[in-house]
C-alpha cells in the first residue's frame, strides 16, 4: 500500500515547519497521514526547476506529493508565485504524478508564516520582554501598524532573535508548526497547502 505523502522542501526550516504542522491533523482539518520529507541539496532553485526529476522515482510509492519552497531566491522570481506553482505542478503531472501532486510557493519566504496574532509565537521564540513582540517590531519599523504581517518577515524574525541573543534554528519552525493557530491564517501559500491536504486526506467522520 503506497504511503500517503512525500514532500520535497528547499531547506531544513521548511522541513521542520511542515513536520510540526503535519503532527496536528485535526487543526488542519485532515486525517492523520503517513509521510516522508526530503530536503533538496540545491535548495529553492532546484525545487523550482527540478522537483519533477527528484520526485519521479517516488510516483509509484506514494499517493500524493507536495513541493514547498520560497519564492525569494528560487531563481524564477519573474514568475508570480501562483504561476510558478502551476509550472511545477504541470511538470510533476507529466512525470508520473498526473493529478496527485501540488506545489506551494511561499512569498516571499517561510518567515511569512511565522507571524500571527497567536500568543504561541512569543512562546516559541521565548520572547519574555515587557513589550509585546508586535509592538517591539512596530517601534523599530519592521511591522506597520495597519498591516497583518511585517513588511520583511525574515528581517523581523532575525531582529527579534538577535535581541534575544538566540540563534535561528529549525526547532523554532517545528515548535511554531506544532502550536500556532492556523484557523485564521490568510497567507495564500499556507491556504493552498491546507486545501491540498484537505482534498487528499479529508478528516474521518464517525
Amino acid at each position: 500500500m503506497p504511503t500517503d505523502l512525500v514532500l520535497l522542501t528547499a531547506d531544513k526550516n521548511i522541513e521542520h515547519g511542515l513536520r510540526g504542522l503535519l503532527s496536528r491533523p485535526k487543526a488542519l482539518g485532515i486525517r492523520a497521514v503517513t509521510s516522508k520529507i526530503y530536503v533538496h541539496s540545491q535548495r529553492d532553485p532546484a525545487c523550482a526547476r527540478k522537483a519533477h526529476e527528484f520526485l519521479r522515482q517516488f510516483a509509484d510509492d506514494y499517493q500524493h506529493a507536495l513541493v514547498v519552497f520560497d519564492h525569494e531566491g528560487c531563481g524564477r522570481e519573474e514568475r508570480a508565485p501562483a504561476q510558478l506553482e502551476e509550472d511545477v505542478r504541470q511538470q510533476l503531472a507529466a512525470n508520473g504524478w498526473e493529478h496527485r501532486a501540488q506545489a506551494v510557493v511561499i512569498a516571499p519566504e517561510l518567515e511569512a508564516w511565522v507571524f500571527s496574532a497567536s500568543p504561541h509565537v512569543e512562546t516559541c521564540l521565548e520572547w519574555a520582554g515587557p513589550v509585546r513582540l508586535r509592538n517591539w517590531l512596530q517601534d523599530r519599523g519592521f511591522w506597520p501598524e495597519e498591516q497583518a504581517k511585517p513588511v520583511d518577515p525574515k528581517a523581523a524574525l532575525e531582529a527579534a532573535l538577535a535581541a534575544l541573543r538566540r540563534p535561528r534554528s529549525s526547532s523554532i519552525y517545528e515548535n511554531l508548526g506544532r502550536s500556532v493557530g492556523v484557523g485564521q491564517c490568510e497567507d495564500h501559500a499556507f491556504n493552498r497547502l491546507r486545501t491540498a491536504l484537505q482534498q487528499w486526506f479529508p478528516a474521518e467522520t464517525i
